[in-house]
Order: C-alpha cells, then sequence, then structure tokens
C-alpha cells in the first residue's frame, strides 16, 4: 500500500525558496502536499497559492492584511492567521511532516525551534537560525530525534557528499563561492557601486537580501557558520574558495585525503527536493549539466581584505558565544540601510565591524540571551546610521 503524501509547511512561501519549494511540489503532487503556508506581507500571492495548492491553513504576519486574506479564502476550507506568534503554532500540526524554513533572517528562528519541539523534521533554507543559536537549536534538534536537511545548495552539496560516509570523519569541508557581480574589484571599485548593481547577481535568482549578502560575501561567511553546527566542525575545518561557475557546489575532504564534491547546474529546486525528499531521488525534469558547456572550472582564494564581511563572520565564528547573533543582526540592518540608499555599500561591513565592538559578549548564551542581543545590536546600529 503507498504512504500518504508527506504533508509539508513553508514558512515563507511568497519568496524565492518559498515559491520554487511550490514548483517542486506542484510537479511531485505524487509525493508532496503543501499543508501550511505562510508569507511577511505579500497577500496577493499567498491568496493565489493557497487557492492553487488549498493547504489547511495560511498564515499572513503583517496583521493589516489579515482581512484582506480571510475574506479572498472564505468560500474555502482553509484555515487562516495573522501575526508571527501564529506561524510558531501551526508548525505544531498534526498533519505536518517536514517545515521548510525559508524565512528572512533572524525572524525564523522562533518557529523552527517550535517546529524542532514539535518534533517535525526540519528542511533549512534559512541559514540565520543556525548562525543566530546554532548550539542550542541544534541540542534541541538531537534530544527530540528530529532530522535537519540543509537546503542551501553548498550545505546539502556536503550532506549529499556524506551519505554512506557518515561513520567516517571529515577533515574539512571546501564551501564554493561564486564570488558574486564584484569579483576581482577592489575597495576603491566597492565603495562606489549602487544597489543596482549588487542586485545583479551572476548565478543565481534570489531575494534582494541574500543577493546583497551575496555581492558582500556575508553570505559566505553565514554559510561557515552554519556548516559548523551542521556538520559539528571546528572553525579551522572550514575552508572557502572561490568557484565563478557555480557548478561544484561544495566538497568534503576525509582523513585518507580523498575528496568528494556534489555537481549540478545552479538551480535551487535540486537541493529543496533533495530535502523534502530525504532519503529518496525524485525523478525530474530539471536542467541537466552538460561538459562541452563547461570546458573549464575554476577556483581562486577569496579576497578577506576587500571583503571585509567574510573575515567578520569568520572571526564571529572562532569566538562563538553570541557574537555571531551580533554579527547577523548588524548584518541584516546594514542591508535594509544600502537597499534605502542609507549607506554605501563598503560601509555595511563598517558598521558590522562597529557593533561587534560595541555589544557585550556572552560567551553562553541563553535563548533569552538572544533575543536580548539581537534587539540591542539593531538599536545600536540603527543609530551609527546618518539620519
Amino acid at each position: 500500500m503507498k504512504e500518504r503524501r508527506k504533508g509539508i509547511a513553508i514558512l515563507g512561501s511568497t519568496g524565492s525558496i518559498g515559491t520554487q519549494a511550490l514548483d517542486v511540489i506542484r510537479s511531485q503532487a505524487e509525493y508532496f502536499s503543501a499543508e501550511i503556508l505562510t508569507s511577511f506581507n505579500n497577500a496577493d500571492l499567498l491568496i493565489r497559492q493557497a487557492m492553487e495548492f488549498m493547504p489547511d491553513a495560511v498564515v499572513i504576519s503583517n496583521e493589516s492584511k489579515y482581512a484582506k486574506v480571510r475574506d479572498a479564502l472564505s468560500r474555502l476550507p482553509i484555515k487562516v492567521y495573522a501575526g508571527s506568534d501564529a506561524i510558531s503554532q501551526v508548525v505544531k500540526h498534526d498533519n505536518i511532516d517536514t517545515v521548510l524554513t525559508a524565512m528572512v533572517g533572524y525572524s525564523g528562528l522562533k518557529p523552527t525551534l517550535s517546529a524542532v519541539e514539535a518534533g517535525k523534521n526540519i528542511a533549512l533554507a534559512n541559514k540565520e537560525t543556525l548562525v543566530v543559536a546554532g548550539e542550542l537549536v541544534m541540542n534541541k534538534a538531537i534530544e527530540r530525534g528530529v532530522n535537519i536537511h540543509p537546503v542551501d545548495s553548498e550545505h546539502s552539496a556536503i550532506y549529499q557528499c556524506m551519505a554512506g560516509e557518515w561513520s567516517n570523519p571529515i577533515e574539512k569541508i571546501y564551501l564554493t563561492a561564486s564570488g558574486g557581480p564584484f569579483r576581482g574589484k577592489d575597495r576603491n571599485f566597492l565603495s562606489t557601486v549602487k544597489k543596482e548593481q549588487a542586485l545583479k547577481h551572476p548565478n543565481w535568482e534570489m531575494g534582494a537580501k541574500i543577493t546583497i549578502d551575496s555581492a558582500s560575501m556575508m553570505n559566505k561567511g553565514l554559510e561557515m557558520i552554519e556548516a559548523k553546527w551542521l556538520f559539528n566542525l571546528k572553525p579551522e575545518q572550514i575552508e572557502v574558495i572561490v568557484h565563478p561557475q557555480s557548478i561544484i557546489h561544495s566538497i568534503v575532504q576525509f582523513e585518507d585525503g580523498s575528496m568528494k564534491a556534489q555537481m549540478g547546474l545552479p538551480d535551487m529546486k535540486l537541493p529543496i527536493q533533495y530535502a523534502l525528499a530525504y532519503p529518496d531521488r525524485l525523478k525530474s525534469d530539471f536542467p541537466r549539466f552538460n561538459f562541452a558547456l563547461y570546458p573549464q572550472l575554476s577556483f581562486e582564494a577569496p579576497d578577506l581584505e576587500s571583503f571585509r564581511n567574510l573575515a567578520l563572520a569568520m572571526e564571529a565564528m572562532k569566538r562563538g558565544g553570541n557574537l555571531p547573533c551580533i554579527l547577523n543582526a548588524a548584518n541584516e540592518v546594514a542591508v535594509s540601510a544600502f537597499l534605502h540608499d542609507r549607506i554605501s555599500f563598503t560601509e555595511m561591513s563598517s558598521l558590522v565591524e562597529d557593533c561587534m565592538q560595541h555589544i557585550s559578549f556572552l560567551e553562553h548564551p541563553t535563548y533569552d540571551d538572544y533575543v536580548s542581543t539581537d534587539s540591542e545590536t539593531r538599536s545600536f546600529a540603527e543609530k551609527c546610521i546618518p539620519a
């Protein structure tokens, strides 16, 4: 007898990862059903998604848009909730097997913890959850017997390379980075770039925040911290290499010197499907890689002097405590300020560094410490930005 479809909750269904996850569910309807859809602000798209996928419930975080969503779906058997607290409640529903956390930034921490506490497996696309509170989240997952399957292409690559290898210790992992739109540029050039330039990633189509993080290489720094917790590694076991073609998504090196790499075209639907279907690989119609179109794959070291965000993230990873939380909060404020033309591209890293130097360091933070650190950092960062 065929097993029932796997019930999926998508936190952030109207964003880049969320919409691609729904593409996967649409094409693999025999295996998955979308049971929960949530959006922060995009009521119109959330309504259209709900009408197509008929989830058990939807949540619109912006409470001012609740009536619009409720009225649009009033004739359908779909529960409608509003507010961020509702997201932390709906992930506990019995019909959910896997929670795909695709919310942007710090906002993903609380509902992810709630889902873990409820014993739900996690498809993690919200790297900030582990950046901010990796030790807390991973310990809770172990305690509850919850699997965390990474969705980031780099961490998915490592996860795939580890299939059949979990008893073999990792010597080192290499996280590949495209280098973004400003690879090879110096700080003088970077100080003049505009948001329109930074939002043009050469290989990936992503949301605004992660695209800016990629351009500044903060995204790769956050991924290093995420990898530390996902794979129980020491900072010195994690290295970043720039790989402009974005074909090799990451590499695992074992203690015998052997290296395994996962390859493929830059398409987020593949790691999304892998995380949702694990341990199965489902047949797909995703575009296939053609070696003839890529006669050369190249690699180079990252420029830590020009891209200071990566160096700052490395420092936060090595020191630990609440410093990655400070880094993340400061970066979220900095990216928003850059996108609103309040600071320059290079001033983002200066703002992050100021916060890391001024906010009190806590070596062993609790959940409440993370909450207060995040709030304090954002307040300090805002005061540092010229009016």
